[in-house]
């Protein structure tokens, strides 16, 4: 492989736009499957809540407190756990220390699994829990229902979002962009047959979405076993039970960062269900946050691209292509930001008949296009600044900056705005909005005033502890290829 695809700065680039465009291809080279895996795999979400949004208002609305309050409760904890094998795997490849890629790999699945069956009630007993939690008794019922359809997706996410991020921190993750997009359209075709051709349902609909999900960790799983990691999978190894604690740690604070995020939303949901016709409410909010939320996958491929650039720049030692390529990320981020805000703003009035055909639910979300275009517009900011503490292992920091700006922040003025200047959905919104800005603006500070040198010490001495000797074979300096 091309040296310069690895992440080395060749010495003869000393021109402005020349250096941009070498490390704009580095960049797009790691975002763009990405991207495409994101929105295609979200795409399966959203393409089963159309489905099931035209079955009936009820169950549209069950289908959206499962999504977006259960879902994205064990969603975010996994994603988030599963980061810290991109901050380990992107630093150990930036030093070649390719043979530990691996292990970090089967420590994460050890411990994914474990909290994903500690998370397994939260399925299980949903129906109860939305009841206590005040929702209605209809509205609950059903969505107890569904969550249950929900359990292998749970382990879905135990597995996939690791090696997801073991296979993009070594450059080969076009495997899991073309796996993505192909069962999507496969998901997309069975949805169909399923719900519209055989009318089997929500239980078409669940089949079709888990089928679907499935088939893109067996074909990644495929790949990695079949030898086409063959620097950095050796099999499986009893090392993987070793220095659990510090990689635990690590995935612990990976965890509260990107949970706090999705449960942000997930917490406004909540709140829409006290407003006044709660079911319309629900299903409106769900519809604009769904729509949000699949745009922010796009972004979530330059969240890829910022972690993986810093943190093998990181672990080879080069401040300085670090702080470059932070900054090209965040400029093309901006960039493709402004112009999905713009296609809102154009076409925010009719977004809703994506998801259903009930007049008062479209009418809903399009009094609320105003404020989904600014949500789009700040998602481009947010995940690169995100990607960076990923990248660089300040998952923590991020932490404590999403409970200061979100639920100190946001939640307290959205249910203000909401409840007592009588704003409902739209005041709720105006504090998320809130909450979001005050992130952005924060992290943006702390990234500004970031001294990579500092941050390439610390990968140093956090590999150094981590690290194990090859085994017999291996080679720690081969090169990969694709």
């Amino acid at each position: 492989m091309d040296e310069r695809l690895l992440g080395a700065e060749p010495e003869n680039i000393s021109n402005l736009p020349r250096r941009i465009w070498v490390e704009s291809k580095k960049i797009w080279r790691i975002a763009f499957p990405a991207m495409l895996a994101r929105v295609t795999q979200f795409g399966m979400f959203v393409v089963t809540q159309a489905f099931i949004g035209h079955l009936g208002e009820v169950d549209l609305a069950a289908y959206a407190l499962i999504q977006i309050l259960t879902v994205r409760f064990v969603n975010g904890i996994l994603l988030g756990m599963s980061s810290a094998t991109e901050t380990l795997c992107g630093q150990a490849f930036g030093a070649r220390q390719h043979h530990m890629m691996g292990i970090y790999l089967q420590r994460s699945w050890l411990i994914n699994v474990v909290i994903a069956t500690i998370l397994l009630p939260v399925f299980i007993y949903s129906a109860s829990i939305f009841k206590l939690l005040g929702e209605e008794d209809e509205t609950s019922e059903v969505a107890g229902y569904i969550s249950l359809w929900f359990i292998p997706i749970l382990y879905y996410f135990a597995f996939g979002f690791s090696v997801q991020k073991y296979l993009q921190t070594q450059l080969k993750n076009k495997i899991v962009g073309w796996l993505s997009a192909i069962t999507f359209v496969l998901h997309v075709l069975l949805s169909w047959i399923f719900v519209s051709k055989l009318n089997w349902g929500i239980p078409g609909a669940m089949s079709a979405m888990i089928i679907s999900y499935w088939l893109v960790l067996i074909g990644t799983f495929v790949y990695v076993f079949g030898g086409w990691c063959p620097n950095t999978w050796t099999g499986f190894s009893l090392a993987a039970f070793q220095d659990l604690l510090p990689v635990l740690k690590l995935s612990l604070s990976s965890g509260v960062m990107l949970c706090l995020e999705f449960w942000y939303n997930a917490v406004l949901i909540l709140l829409a269900g006290y407003v006044q016709n709660a079911t319309v409410a629900i299903s409106a909010f769900s519809i604009c946050l769904n729509i949000i939320a699949w745009e922010f996958m796009v972004f979530l491929g330059f969240l890829t691209a910022a972690s993986v650039r810093v943190s093998n720049e990181l672990g080879k030692g080069d401040a300085k292509a670090a702080e470059f390529s932070v900054k090209v990320i965040s400029s093309t981020s901006v960039i493709l930001g402004v112009f999905f805000w713009i296609l809102c703003l154009i076409f925010g009035h009719k977004l809703a008949y994506l998801f259903t055909s009930d007049e008062e639910v479209v009418a809903y979300v399009s009094s609320l296009y105003i404020l989904l275009s600014l949500s789009i517009l700040l998602n481009c900011v947010q995940a690169v600044l995100s990607g960076v503490a990923v990248g660089a292992g300040r998952q923590a920091v991020v932490a404590y900056v999403n409970i200061g700006c979100y639920y100190l922040i946001g939640i307290p003025v959205g249910a203000i705005l909401g409840y007592v200047a009588k704003l409902e959905v739209e005041g709720l919104w105006i504090g998320m909005i809130l909450g979001v800005v005050m992130q952005s603006l924060v992290l943006g500070y702390i990234t500004f005033k970031t001294n990579w040198n500092d941050q390439v010490n610390k990968a140093s001495e956090r590999l150094h502890k981590l690290f194990l000797k090859p085994t017999e074979g291996s080679s720690i300096e081969e090169p990969l290829n694709e």
